[in-house]
C-alpha cells in the first residue's frame, strides 16, 4: 500500500476522541500547533482550496460571524492544501482575521490524520471538527464535494459547549 493510500484510509475521528495534533504554517509563515490551544475550543475547519467559489463562500460566513466563535471561546483554524503564499494573498483579497494554515507539505498530512484528505484530487474533503479546550472532538461534520457546511450546526455545537 502506498503512503497515499494508507493515509486515505485513516477514518474520521470519532466524537468524544482526541483531536489528533498537528502543526502547520499560516499564511504568514508562522508555526502553529493544534495542542497550543488547550484551554479554549477550536474549530478546525478543512476545505479543498483557496479561491475557489464554496471554500470562500463558507470562509466568508465564518468571517462575517466570527463573533459566534468568539462569544464561545473558540479559535477558527482553516486549513487547505495551498502554499503560506496562496493563503497570505488568499486572507489579504478577502479578510479573514483568522489564521489559514497550509497543508502544503508534506501534501495534506493533517488532513490525513482527520481522514478527509482525498489523494486522487490532491485536496482536503470538506471537514468540521470543534474540539474542546481539552483537546476532546466534540462535534464532525464531513461534506460531499460541491455541498457548502451550514453555520447553524457550528452554531449549535458551540452552543452546547462549556467556555473554558
Amino acid at each position: 500500500m502506498t503512503a497515499a493510500l494508507a493515509a486515505a484510509s485513516v477514518a474520521v475521528p470519532a466524537v468524544g476522541g482526541p483531536a489528533p495534533d498537528f502543526e502547520l504554517v499560516n499564511q504568514y509563515g508562522e508555526p502553529v500547533r493544534l495542542s497550543a490551544f488547550r484551554g479554549q475550543n477550536v474549530v478546525v475547519v478543512f476545505y479543498p482550496f483557496a479561491f475557489s467559489g464554496i471554500c470562500t463562500g463558507e470562509l466568508c460566513e465564518i468571517r462575517d460571524n466570527l463573533a459566534l466563535f468568539e462569544d464561545a471561546n473558540a479559535v477558527v483554524l482553516a486549513v487547505s492544501v495551498d502554499s503560506k503564499f496562496t493563503l497570505r494573498a488568499y486572507a489579504e483579497q478577502e479578510g479573514y482575521a483568522f489564521d489559514l494554515l497550509g497543508d502544503f507539505w508534506p501534501h495534506g498530512a493533517a488532513a490525513s490524520l482527520y481522514g478527509v484528505f482525498d489523494p486522487e484530487s490532491g485536496m482536503a474533503q470538506r471537514g468540521t471538527f470543534i474540539i474542546d479546550a481539552g483537546g476532546t472532538i466534540r462535534y464532525t461534520v464531513v461534506n460531499p464535494r460541491g455541498q457548502a457546511r451550514d453555520l447553524g450546526e457550528y452554531r449549535k455545537a458551540l452552543a452546547g459547549m462549556v467556555k473554558a
